[in-house]
Formats: structure tokens, sequence, C-alpha cells
């Protein structure tokens, strides 16, 4: 993942979550655990260069294949309206996104809807890859 430490980032996700869940408990009188599973950390180092732009496109496109949605636009939750500019969220790095992912803005619409190839989808959940519980 170039210059980011694998370490620090598998943290970052762990503070995330835990803040996340503290703050909703808190907000709604509860306790406990939020998810039913810890939550997967895995690089997205493969053979193939456009893995990680798969992998981007493949979170942004799950609630329109869901069915959810009828454009990856609509999804409130997603970043994807970020990255459009269509709001002026502050969760996403994006010329970080940008330089790793080798995202191109004049096309990112167009691209962000191609189809994804199924038989590259397994290799998002092979379990012998680098994985770590955070």
């Amino acid at each position: 993942m170039g210059n980011i430490n694998s370490q620090a980032l598998k943290n970052g996700f762990r503070l995330l979550n835990s803040s996340y869940a503290n703050d909703f408990n808190k907000k709604h009188s509860r306790s406990g655990s939020l998810f039913r599973q810890k939550t997967k950390f895995k690089e997205l180092e493969n053979s193939k260069s456009d893995y990680p732009f798969i992998c981007f496109n493949y979170i942004h496109q799950n609630p329109l294949k869901a069915g959810i949605v009828n454009k990856m636009e609509d999804w409130e939750y997603s970043s994807f309206k970020d990255y459009m500019g269509l709001r002026n969220g502050t969760l996403c790095n994006f010329k970080l996104a940008y330089e790793l992912l080798d995202l191109d803005a004049g096309s990112f619409y167009n691209d962000s809807y191609s189809i994804i190839n199924e038989d590259l989808l397994p290799e998002l959940y092979q379990e012998n890859d680098k994985r770590s519980d955070l």
C-alpha cells in the first residue's frame, strides 16, 4: 500500500469502529457490540494492477446491485457522492484515493458504473490472502 503503514491503518480502523460504537451506544442508551463479527482487514495487493480499483467500484456498486437504489449517487451512506463532488464530505482523502487508484476525474462516473468481471470477485474473498481481524 505504498507509504501507508498497514499496522497504523489497521489500528485506525479499529479506533474508528470502536469510537463509532461507543458514540452510538451512548446516543441510544445501550451497551455492547454493534457488529456481529470483527471487521476483516485485507491489503489490496495483487498481481492484477486494477485489483484495488475493482474493490473500490465493488463497494460503491453494492447498494445498486442489491436493488436498494437506482443510481449509486442515490445511496446517502456512500462516499460515491463525495468522489463525484455532489457532497462536501470530509471523511475521504480524495487526493490520496485519486493518486493510489489512478482515478481520472473526467471519467470517474462512467468508470464507476463499469461492469465488474464476476470471475474476479472470488479474489476479494480469498481466505489465504494476508488478512487479519481488526
